[in-house]
């Protein structure tokens, strides 16, 4: 069971999850960052078929479409969304059909890979110019009055998504108690839409663990900021205490979130030299995988701290998928993909992307 059942038993009958997830995910000693010691919270592990952060969210939302009795799930995103990919690989595996509503993003060698393993897996794949476009489309779908597809929101962060990440906040106190770490004096993780970070500082406050955790923004700040951020914090909050009173009455984050913005560069999903150092520092030294639109960027930022601290205790929440992407996926003709899709086959890859040398 996982933790977050275990600590509020009143939510195990009122909230939907299907178990999908290997959990708890390893916490590592990764040794020496400059003057800091460097533990990293596996996350790159939830799942055997496709790790990364998604996975705990897909627990709660993919639950909540089979409960509901829904055979399709649509969700939004970039191209080479990894949330959109998560969804369908996931919800193939559930008997769902996954419909990503995609829209355009620089190009990448992942985006390439991302498109082909959805396609592997029978997802609906659609591509639009603008997000409203992606947006009227969803709505759309829901309105089909025989089989309405049912939203999952991009990055799977809605307040019942976000719980995925109460339940690690949760899953790390354990582990601190326990004794398999130590307590961080700061956790690092990237900022998308936020409910990786909502949901963990949620949870660790929940546990009474006061750690504070850094955000590393790589999103435009419309979607990542200060106001978003304490409404998915307070809503989800409000989600647990009404379907468990033992669930503490948090109305606001304990403190104003701790929002970086310095290391987003030119945009989401544009790598930046800093990023690209730390995902190849990464690799080399600490035989880590990560990448450069999110985690990449996060590493860069925690790297930065460590240069000018000493003596401290830092924690890396590592969101990426570590598991490799199934072969026979990679070997499709990209040319099956709808029509819109195969401009990121054709076009170059951007400068900073290790494959385009």
């Amino acid at each position: 069971m996982i933790n977050i059942f275990e600590r509020f038993p009143g939510l195990i009958e009122a909230l939907p999850h299907v178990s999908l997830a290997d959990l708890p995910t390893p916490v590592q000693d990764a040794g020496k960052v400059g003057r800091c010691r460097l533990w990293i919270k596996r996350d790159d592990l939830t799942g055997r078929l496709y790790g990364g952060n998604k996975l705990r969210k897909l627990e709660f939302l993919l639950g909540s479409a089979l409960r509901a009795g829904h055979r399709r799930v649509f969700t939004f995103g970039v191209a080479g969304s990894n949330h959109a990919l998560a969804t369908s690989i996931y919800a193939a595996a559930l008997g769902l059909r996954s419909i990503p509503l995609l829209t355009p993003q620089t190009n990448a060698a992942y985006t390439r890979r991302n498109l082909l393993v959805q396609l592997h897996v029978g997802a609906r794949l659609r591509h639009f110019p603008r997000e409203l476009d992606a947006e009227a489309a969803g709505s759309l779908l829901e309105r089909v009055a025989r089989r309405p597809a049912m939203r999952i929101k991009g990055g799977g962060s809605s307040p019942l998504g976000t719980l995925g990440y109460v339940n690690a906040g949760l899953e790390l106190a354990g582990q601190i108690q326990s004794g398999e770490c130590p307590r961080p004096d700061a956790i690092y993780v990237a900022l998308g839409t936020m409910g990786t970070a909502a949901g963990l500082s949620l949870g660790l406050r929940a546990a009474g663990l006061d750690v504070p955790v850094v955000m590393i923004r790589v999103v435009r700040d419309t979607i990542a900021n200060p106001t978003s951020y304490r409404r998915l914090y307070a809503a989800t909050a409000d989600l647990l205490r009404r379907h468990d009173l033992r669930f503490p009455r948090f109305s606001a984050p304990a403190a104003e979130p701790d929002i970086r913005h310095d290391h987003i560069g030119a945009g989401y999903a544009r790598f930046t030299p800093e990023g690209m150092d730390a995902v190849a520092w990464a690799a080399g030294e600490k035989g880590l995988k990560l990448e450069g639109t999110y985690t990449g960027k996060a590493m860069a930022a925690l790297r930065e701290a460590a240069a000018s601290q000493r003596n401290r205790t830092l924690l890396f929440w590592n969101t990426y998928n570590s598991r490799p992407l199934p072969s026979a996926a990679l070997e499709r003709d990209w040319r099956s993909l709808p029509g819109d899709f195969h401009e990121y086959f054709t076009r170059p890859l951007q400068p900073l992307d290790p494959e385009s040398r």
